[in-house]
């Protein structure tokens, strides 16, 4: 598992042997959800109005880290 990065108490995080779509999982106290990098779709989960700006303008601006650390991580489903 690779922490991305932080934004507060939530957590940015992109996990080994994981599965398609190519996903990141972003981790807080309170919420828990898998966004598909290539689009910042939200698979599974929720993430609350309050937050959802930030994590989207986040991955929207670091997504060749993302992809960098799922092809890492995944590589067999490298994107």
């Amino acid at each position: 598992m690779v922490k991305l990065h932080f934004i507060g108490n939530i957590a940015f995080r992109v996990y080994g042997n994981d599965h398609r779509p190519a996903h990141f999982h972003v981790v807080a106290p309170d919420f828990k959800a898998m966004v598909e990098i290539d689009t910042l779709s939200l698979i599974r989960g929720t993430i609350p109005a309050r937050d959802r700006r930030a994590v989207m303008d986040w991955a929207e601006q670091h997504r060749a880290e993302i992809i960098a650390a799922w092809n890492l991580l995944n590589p067999d489903l490298a994107i």
